[in-house]
């Protein structure tokens, strides 16, 4: 077998499907041609696999049993109740002769492919981890192929700071794009809300938004204590307090309608409420790995919405460049991230290197 830019030659079973639909993996740590091998110190488990873990789980051994269950079965973190993964940071130990992604050996990356395509072996039982958080100081090697995407972490940030951050990066890249797009047709700044903003992903899509012009921007969060932190940061013209799986409370919440919701949320039966809140002509962008497609599908209709709705997929070129640039010029964005559990309790010296937890 040759190797394939994909990772096919990576697949154990079924055959014959790319990595991310297949079940098994595998992930020995030497490298075919095109490959990247990479020392992982740490993975960070998306929002919706982690608030699964955590609900079926708890913390401490259960949780830690479940993720290394699922590794030491599939040759990759894919959880089996949500399908998604998350992404993981280290350092590069070995680069194939024909690697493409020009990677060298020592530098610190953050992959930007999901672990549910990635082969990855852990090596220390996650011995660091308490469950607690939904990054997770490990040891252990991932393969990268030669379409895999990562990022050399920058100087300037703590690990823990630019992991979250590039772990969702495509957000607020989609949402300048659809903001920029949905001004050009109406010719006029787009209105947006975005459900979850308080969140990484929200508070970066609302700095995204305002800087792509947007009108009246809207912030939908499920507390009154995260709406005072969004209201602090200054994200947004509105913070508003409803339950998102609520549609008539989102409605009312958010009132006149906009161009363009946004969702953030990390829970399932969110899509009725973020259809309920955009205009006819509008667009939905659908972040949430919680989210069922078939649900926004069939919500419309039933609503008779004309909207278009978007899958927000995770890369847009030059995504981990804004979403980068947004944390380091906007200070509202940077206090929300650090004030995050897990950030703060991850916090690194000046050096930039994770420091253990």
């Amino acid at each position: 077998m040759t190797a394939s830019p994909y990772g096919l030659h990576r697949v154990l079973e079924p055959a014959g499907v790319l990595p991310q639909q297949a079940w098994r993996l595998d992930a020995d740590p030497t490298p075919w041609p095109d490959e990247v091998i990479i020392d992982v110190d740490r993975l960070n488990l998306d929002a919706a696999s982690y608030r699964q873990l955590r609900e079926q789980h708890g913390t401490g051994d259960a949780v830690r049993a479940a993720v290394l269950e699922i590794i030491e079965q599939r040759g990759k973190m894919q959880n089996p109740v949500t399908g998604s993964g998350g992404m993981l940071l280290g350092t590069v130990r070995e680069v194939g002769e024909r690697s493409p992604l020009g990677l060298r050996p020592g530098d610190r990356v953050a992959t930007l492919v999901s672990l549910t395509l990635t082969p990855l072996r852990v090596t220390d039982g996650l011995a660091s981890w308490d469950g607690e958080d939904e990054q997770v100081p490990c040891t252990g090697t991932a393969v990268l192929f030669g379409r895999s995407i990562a990022a050399v972490l920058p100087a300037d940030l703590p690990d823990p700071l630019a992991l979250s951050v590039l772990d969702v990066c495509g957000a607020p890249a989609l949402t300048d794009r659809v903001v920029r797009e949905k001004a050009g047709q109406r010719g006029r700044a787009a209105t947006v809300c975005v459900l979850g903003g308080g969140g990484k992903s929200g508070s970066l899509s609302l700095a995204a938004a305002r800087r792509a012009g947007a009108g009246r921007l809207v912030a939908l969060v499920p507390t009154d204590a995260e709406a005072a932190a969004v209201r602090a940061a200054g994200l947004a013209d509105e913070v508003v307090v409803a339950d998102a799986r609520n549609p008539v409370a989102v409605a009312d919440a958010v009132g006149e309608q906009v161009d363009i919701t946004v969702v953030c949320v990390d829970v399932p039966g969110c899509e009725h409420g973020a259809i309920l809140a955009t205009a006819d002509g509008g667009t939905v962008v659908f972040f949430s790995m919680a989210t069922s497609f078939a649900a926004a599908a069939l919500g419309a209709e039933g609503l008779a919405a004309d909207v278009e709705m978007i899958v927000g997929n995770g890369y847009v070129p030059g995504h981990a460049h804004l979403a980068l640039d947004l944390l380091r010029e906007e200070p509202g964005v940077r206090a929300l991230f650090e004030g995050r559990a897990g950030v703060a309790a991850h916090a690194a010296g000046a050096d930039g290197q994770t420091s253990s937890p």
